[in-house]
């Protein structure tokens, strides 16, 4: 196979990164680019062998980053986010050809906060304490002991950031980690891994296997050495992760997919409103937490869609690279084909298509939006994963939040009010992981992150993260027994 592919001019090694060397499989696989559909490389395919070999480098290498001094851990990571810093571009233009995402976003929000992933977790690590506390008499002292290896499978839609998401944590927390990309999008996961040997990460304590789910992933969740095993993706594979999981116990961190709702109420502004809910086709609609259920007060509904189909056909779909697109293609041809069957399934029960509908050339799909869909129809209830948008409509607040709430889902949800009584009344009553009143998609790492019901199992985020990644250990010790040391 091939070492190395050159994607607009930065040099990608196809192989795995194993216990700090790289390494090539027998078998390889095809990575194309969803812009025009053309083969970027082939890539190394790994199997059971090659996760054996990645969590015994893991496994080798945990005792002594386990026992690296905090201070050290996160200069580490610091200098891997400063790695990250000097080659935003070189990032963003290899994400952008692998998974169709905005360059323009890759640029200035979606690389920059790859650096800050690990900066923040590498500030919180040396601050992370929980207050000595007392039983009569007794001193408790709690501590986060790292666990040990950990497996990360990461998704295509936002490949490096969703990965550093669950990477900074776990290497800050003293793990060791293995890496699973998605097939779909794994080139910037190779280059991760050059960043962080550069930056003076030991051998073992990083390492990235490529590879199918059903080849390389079952191998690296049924080992009876990984520790943790984090998961952003859909709801199937969890339950086939979770099956391969139980026989060792191994704890799970699950991000999953959503159905999330946009409220808007009659006292919303509604030039707000519309711009909440255009912006759910970021990404070509490829966004876990997109609200792709607009529930519309009915007073409301008529302007409300006037304004927003006004506003939705002035967006530019088209080559991601250009400045002045706002939606690009969609990742590949089987999730194209997804979009498009429940398109023509709701449109054969009985759904209009206000816009789109429809593919268009390559691997674009239309911005659509849905109305006349029933509350049980598969269109509302199962997640799309694409630029595809519902509309219905609500009698008032109570209908409002039985409506949210009848899914099977609980990661997002967002509000539109002007009543800030409401806005309470109704978070409270919404199930989810996260909610947005009067904005979207603002995110903190201090804050607690991750799903309800089938939407996901734990959080992370802040303190949550370490508490996943670690074992926690509360040490007693009684005022008395000591022998005089004088």
């Amino acid at each position: 196979m091939t070492e190395k592919i050159v994607v607009s001019g930065v040099s990608v090694d196809t192989r795995h990164w194993i216990g700090g060397r790289r390494v090539a499989s027998a078998e390889t696989f095809t990575d194309s680019s969803p812009i025009d559909g053309q083969p970027i490389g082939e890539i190394a395919r790994g199997g059971p062998p090659e996760a054996a070999a990645a969590v015994a480098a893991a496994r080798d290498a945990f005792p002594s980053w386990a026992a690296t001094p905090r201070a050290e851990r996160a200069r580490i990571l610091h200098a891997i986010a400063d790695g990250v810093d000097k080659r935003v571009e070189e990032l963003a233009i290899v994400e952008t050809t692998d998974n169709g995402a905005l360059l323009r976003s890759h640029r200035h929000g979606v690389m920059p906060r790859v650096a800050h992933n690990f900066r923040f977790f590498a500030d919180w690590l040396l601050r992370l304490d929980h207050e000595d506390f007392d039983t009569r008499g007794h001193r408790n002292h709690v501590s986060w002991d790292p666990a040990g290896p950990c497996v990360l499978i990461t998704p295509w839609n936002a490949p490096l950031m969703l990965a550093t998401w669950k990477v900074a944590p776990a290497l800050a927390a003293g793990n060791t980690v293995v890496l699973k990309p998605a097939e779909w999008s794994p080139l910037t996961a190779s280059l991760l891994a050059d960043i962080a040997a550069e930056a003076g990460l030991p051998a073992g304590v990083f390492n990235v296997v490529q590879g199918y789910g059903a080849e390389v992933g079952d191998a690296l969740t049924s080992h009876p050495d990984v520790r943790r095993i984090s998961f952003t993706g859909s709801v199937p594979t969890a339950s086939r992760i979770a099956a391969s999981a139980a026989a060792n116990l191994t704890p799970l961190s699950l991000e999953l997919g959503g159905k999330s709702p946009l409220l808007v109420f009659a006292d919303a502004d509604l030039e707000l409103a519309v711009d909440l809910a255009v912006e759910q086709y970021d990404n070509a609609g490829q966004v876990c937490l997109a609200g792709t259920r607009l529930l519309v007060e009915e007073s409301v509904a008529e302007e409300f869609t006037r304004r927003f189909v006004a506003r939705a056909d002035a967006l530019r779909q088209g080559d991601p690279r250009d400045e002045a697109t706002d939606i690009g293609p969609n990742i590949h041809p089987r999730q194209l084909e997804k979009i498009d069957g429940f398109v023509r399934r709701a449109v054969d029960a009985g759904a209009r298509a206000v816009i789109g509908g429809h593919r268009r050339d390559g691997q674009f799909y239309a911005p659509t939006l849905l109305t006349d869909v029933a509350q049980d129809s598969e269109v509302v209830q199962e997640e799309v994963f694409g630029p595809v948008l519902t509309l219905q409509t609500f009698a008032d607040e109570d209908e409002a939040v039985r409506l949210a709430n009848d899914t099977r889902f609980g990661l997002a949800a967002t509000l539109a009010t002007g009543d800030p009584e409401r806005a309470e009344r109704v978070t409270a009553a919404l199930v989810a992981g996260t909610v947005w009143v009067n904005c979207f998609f603002v995110r903190d790492l201090q804050a607690p992150f991750g799903g309800s019901r089938l939407s996901g199992v734990g959080r992370e985020g802040g303190t949550w993260s370490f508490d996943f990644y670690c074992d926690l250990k509360n040490t007693v010790t009684a005022p008395k027994g000591w022998k005089d040391h004088g």
